[in-house]
């Protein structure tokens, strides 16, 4: 959300936001590198002049992760995005993929897997994960917000929004919804 938030400050505090994002999103991939399992652990502790710790050693496939990376690799192009993204669904993979789905990790040092699917693994974590190697013409930034649960929403203006009239009611605004624009690049 920082690094979408910064394009609406000027160049050096723009800059500012995207570079705090980055970081965030750099310590955040590094959870996951910081494990055997390569999955991260539910929190983590920092101690000044220490290395960061596993907090709490659960992983349940969480989405906010992947979802940065997603939104850092739309709006900066940079190729590392893909490659922490590819590390991470490669973790899943071997760590957390079972016959009829994926667990979690009831600890995310010895890999011990829980028995549970969340549900916003495949609503969420996988859609990222998705989305994060598609063209930006799909569901592209600039026509369509997630919500909380990563259903891509359409953008409409009040300016895009078309009067209907209905005879037995007065006259009421609904937006109108177009197709997909093709061949967008960006």
């Amino acid at each position: 959300m920082i690094a979408l938030g910064s394009s609406g400050y000027g160049p050096d505090d723009s800059q500012k936001f995207m570079s705090l994002a980055e970081e965030l999103a750099w310590t955040c991939y590094n959870f996951y590198q910081s494990t055997p399992t390569k999955l991260a652990g539910e929190n983590y502790f920092f101690h000044s002049g220490e290395d960061m710790s596993v907090g709490t050693s659960w992983n349940i496939l969480r989405p906010e992760t992947v979802e940065s990376l997603f939104y850092l690799w739309r709006l900066t192009g940079n190729k590392t995005y893909q490659d922490w993204g590819w590390n991470i669904f490669q973790a899943f993979e071997k760590n957390s993929r079972i016959e009829s789905g994926y667990v979690g990790l009831k600890d995310v040092n010895t890999g011990v897997k829980d028995n549970m699917m969340q549900s916003f693994f495949l609503v969420e974590t996988l859609k990222y994960l998705y989305l994060l190697f598609s063209p930006s013409s799909v569901i592209p930034l600039d026509e369509w917000v997630f919500n909380t649960e990563a259903h891509p929403l359409r953008i409409v203006t009040r300016n895009e929004a078309e009067p209907v009239k209905n005879s037995n009611e007065k006259q009421k605004s609904f937006p109108r919804i177009g197709g997909r624009k093709e061949g967008r690049s960006g």
